[in-house]
């Protein structure tokens, strides 16, 4: 039987990997340990349980205003460890956080097979975003399978030398997530938050990035209060990030509306997607967001200068406004007054990320490697 340790630190990472986990977990050739770093707390485990999944191993390293040094080096140090007392013959990480890097460089040390699911997307610019795409560059370097999402991933990779049999074209995983959740929700009764709702126009905002924080946050805010001076009839539903350092400037800087913001926690998955669904359109800075506004074919105005998904943009319902104020005030109420506009952009209805059998396809790839 072949050991595979299943590494996640962070929300995101855990709803992208809860597929490929359930997945592996169904193969009786494999044991499969998941391993939770605590890059992410609360939110990490609510998401994995979101999908009937808990840690094995939970490394608890999350401390307040933790630094990106303190992150890797625990990481580094916990998975090490943990390598060291239970020898694995693959660990999985995923995509582009500290604990994806940290945890495939403990990896390496040690001379594990490491696969990347989520490989090759790439900005192409080492400070946008970051420190992500410095990470996804770095454990690129030292993986030995690629799970790429599509194409164009695959093609980043093999300009940058990796050999072409480590690589597979497997769609997104988040799409997997998505779809064993859209089944499961049916039925459902609507989240608590949507009651103040009603048939109002809403508006999903999430906004978290590190080179957004400070003035540029502050500016996204204001083209939000500029939204509801033009259209006093949207709701803008905003789950606030854990870190002070993003929550508080937008609490403070859209206290005054609380007939149009309606600030929440972090929310479970199935309520993220509802909002998602029910939105008109999703204001983010997220990267899995944009492959999920995709799949759910609602527009998403994506507030980065740069994507390393581009085919968001150029086959998806991505709109690059960047975090100018002007520019997303602009094309909100674009979509909002102008029905054609709308329509448009719903029109294209490609789904760049996948079918929902990416991890699948991962399974499949991992058995290969064994024979």
């Amino acid at each position: 039987m072949k050991k595979i340790t299943c590494i996640v630190g962070t929300r995101p990472e855990a709803i992208k990997m809860a597929p490929v986990i359930k997945e592996l977990r169904a193969d009786e050739n494999f044991l499969v340990t998941t391993l939770a770093t605590g890059q992410h707390t609360d939110m990490l485990i609510q998401a994995l349980d979101d999908f009937g999944i808990k840690p094995d191993v939970d490394l608890h390293i999350m401390r307040s205003k933790q630094s990106l040094d303190y992150v890797t080096a625990s990481v580094l140090q916990g998975v090490g460890q943990f390598l060291d007392e239970n020898k694995q013959d693959l660990i999985l990480v995923h995509g582009d956080t500290s604990t994806t890097f940290a945890a495939s460089l403990a990896g390496f040390y040690r001379h594990i097979p490491i696969g990347h699911v989520e490989a090759g997307l790439r900005s192409h610019n080492l400070s946008l975003p970051f420190p992500e795409e410095a990470n996804r560059v770095l454990t690129d370097k030292i993986a030995d399978l690629f799970f790429a999402p599509n194409k164009g991933d695959a093609e980043n990779l093999l300009s940058e030398g990796i050999g072409r049999e480590k690589i597979f074209i497997t769609g997104n995983t988040v799409i997997d997530a998505l779809y064993d959740i859209l089944k499961r929700r049916e039925g459902m009764n609507e989240p608590e938050f949507m009651q103040s709702v009603k048939s109002r126009p809403l508006i999903l905002m999430t906004a978290h990035r590190r080179e957004s924080w400070g003035e540029t946050l502050k500016g996204i805010c204001a083209a939000v209060s500029d939204v509801i001076h033009e259209r006093s009839d949207v709701i803008f539903l905003i789950p606030l990030h854990k870190n002070p350092v993003v929550r508080d400037v937008i609490r403070e800087s859209l206290k005054d509306f609380p007939d149009n913001v309606i600030f929440t926690e972090p929310l479970n998955y199935p309520d993220f997607v509802y909002a998602m669904s029910r939105s008109v359109f999703i204001l983010s800075d997220s990267g899995g967001v944009q492959e999920e506004a995709s799949a759910l074919n609602k527009p998403v105005l994506i507030m980065r200068t740069l994507s390393e998904r581009p085919e968001a943009i150029t086959h998806g319902t991505g709109l690059l406004v960047g975090t100018e104020r002007s520019k997303i005030f602009t094309e909100a109420i674009k979509i909002l007054n102008e029905p054609e506009y709308l329509q448009k952009i719903l029109a294209k209805n490609i789904m760049p990320f996948g079918d929902g059998t990416a991890s699948k396809t991962i399974h499949e790839a991992i058995m290969k490697m064994f024979e």
